[in-house]
């Protein structure tokens, strides 16, 4: 590993005041069209000219829109291999790996990390592998840790779930953790203590009120959170520029 490899690109994705604004674009990997990602170059310049540090997205439009990108931080998805198509879905696995994503350009990569669900025996040892590769390479990895995947948020995304996922996912060796916010501050404050490496808020499906986000991003930086990963509440939104802005104040 080259010395102060890691450090110079986590440096890309985290401000000089150690927090960060990911904009979220790899939904349509597995969502297809997506409503507001029809023309990924314009989102991504009007993301950026409101205040985002980087851009998470998939191989498809990492490699299609470079110009738009520029000199913004960027984060491969490299997971996946399902759609929404099936009723049934099965399990994500590994798409890309980390030459992949320095093929691209990219300063880390992102991958699930579905703790409790009928995936995890497929998901975590998947992570470790990436983990153990993007040591090798120098590349920092940011897991998604969502204890019980995405069925049945209600019996799964507790408080104390998510902090045990967040805490796994630093145990595993990942440099950074996005997840869900638990709704409070009190209880989120704990999942931070918990977890030793930074987490970012996940935005989630579009909220009802603009004011609805904005208190959950608010209230997830007083607990502790270093950032948020948002895609649908900022491009779905008529003006992603002043949605972006808007976080990016907070």
């Amino acid at each position: 590993m080259v010395y102060g490899a890691k450090e110079r690109r986590m440096r890309r994705i985290f401000r000089s005041d150690g927090r960060t604004l990911i904009v979220a674009m790899d939904h349509a990997g597995a969502m297809g069209p997506v409503p507001g990602l029809e023309d990924p170059g314009r989102v991504i310049e009007q993301v950026l000219a409101g205040g985002a540090d980087v851009i998470m997205t998939t191989y498809g439009v990492a490699t299609r829109f470079t110009e738009a990108i520029g000199g913004a931080g960027l984060i491969l998805r490299v997971d996946g291999g399902t759609s929404m198509l099936p009723e049934e879905r099965g399990s994500m696995s590994l798409i890309y790996d980390a030459i992949d994503a320095l093929r691209v350009g990219a300063d880390g990569v992102v991958c699930m990390g579905f703790p409790g669900s009928e995936f995890e025996s497929e998901t975590l040892p998947y992570l470790a592998g990436l983990v153990s590769q993007c040591r090798e390479w120098a590349l920092p990895v940011l897991a998604e840790m969502l204890p019980g995947g995405f069925e049945n948020p209600a019996k799964w995304w507790t408080a104390e779930n998510i902090a045990f996922a967040c805490r796994l996912g630093a145990e595993m060796g990942v440099d950074f953790v996005k997840t869900r916010y638990t709704g409070d501050v009190e209880s989120f404050r704990r999942v931070v203590e918990a977890t030793y490496v930074p987490i970012v808020v996940l935005g989630g499906g579009k909220t009802k009120t603009v004011e609805d986000l904005l208190g959950t991003v608010y209230d997830a930086m007083q607990a502790g959170a270093k950032g948020v990963a948002i895609g649908r509440n900022i491009y779905q939104y008529p003006e992603p520029q002043k949605m972006t802005a808007a976080l990016a104040a907070i």
